[in-house]
């Protein structure tokens, strides 16, 4: 299934897209795609659905973020091989942690805001994991089972809070629009491999990151089982699991985002996203 959010902002209703490509109205069956109601069980009351018996939705408005909100929204750093060769780094030996604030998500078309005093604000194409069952102690073998599906995120960064003014990575990844996820939630059933999938993001036109989820250092059941050993992860969390080389840090010279920049992020499967960008009000 592919699941979305539909509406103005603050106004979002839960929706399938349907086999022809039309947006079925879920609001009747679901109070919104968040937490408890994206668990496995509940994507299974939704499977259950006669989705000829959904109203379709003509002319949705406004594709908002595919989740209304995130219980935890958790971050790995440097988890492609060639993005921590391009920006020096070591390949990592444990997966790097790290949070968005959960003010940071927004939808997959609205535009990113530069912050105040930002003058080095990057982009990264990301897929996104949304865990589906509670999870602690999981094993690898058994984690690709507790995930309820995957989303394309782009992991807005500002590096000068990230990396210049010391202290951890949360203060530079997490500033309002700065977690753009969706357009869909597509469920875990229709990814047959997460570690086999192209993703790329152009920049008003230029492929600037083109890779695929192979490159991955730790894959989506490292990751998961490896989490679920010093938290415990809750359904409807969202993880973003990286991103490829191509990032505007890493490029010589360097280059960052700037007012009227857009963003064209696109992972297999999963869907595209666009974004312009704007200045800060």
């Amino acid at each position: 299934m592919k699941l979305l959010r539909f509406g103005s902002p603050g106004q979002e209703r839960p929706g399938l897209l349907d086999a022809e490509g039309r947006v079925r109205d879920l609001s009747l069956h679901a109070p919104d795609l968040a937490g408890p109601t994206v668990s496995l069980a509940a994507l299974d009351e939704i499977r259950a659905i006669d989705v000829a018996s959904l109203p379709v939705v003509d002319a949705p408005d406004r594709i908002g973020s595919c989740l209304a909100w995130v219980p935890n929204f958790f971050c790995i750093g440097l988890n492609y091989a060639k993005h921590a060769a391009e920006t020096g780094s070591k390949e990592p030996a444990e997966p790097i942690l790290f949070s968005k604030a959960s003010s940071a998500l927004s939808g997959p078309y609205d535009p990113v805001r530069i912050p105040r005093d930002s003058r080095k604000c990057d982009w990264e194409v990301e897929l996104g994991v949304v865990i589906g069952a509670e999870c602690s102690y999981v094993s690898e073998e058994e984690a690709l089972s507790r995930i309820a599906g995957y989303c394309v995120i782009n992991d807005v960064s500002k590096r000068e809070f990230q990396i210049e003014r010391g202290g951890q990575w949360m203060k530079g990844k997490s500033a309002p629009t700065f977690g753009p996820t969706g357009p869909y939630l597509v469920t875990a059933d229709e990814i047959a491999d997460p570690q086999s999938l192209a993703l790329s993001l152009a920049l008003n036109g230029e492929t600037v990151q083109s890779s695929s989820t192979s490159d991955m250092i730790f894959g989506v059941a490292q990751i998961v089982s490896y989490m679920s050993r010093f938290m415990t992860l809750l359904p409807g969390d969202v993880i973003a699991t990286g991103t490829p080389e191509g990032v505007g840090m890493g490029m010589s010279p360097q280059r960052f985002l700037k007012p009227g920049d857009v963003m064209v992020l696109t992972v297999e499967g999963l869907g595209s996203q666009r974004q312009e960008v704007v200045a800060s009000v």
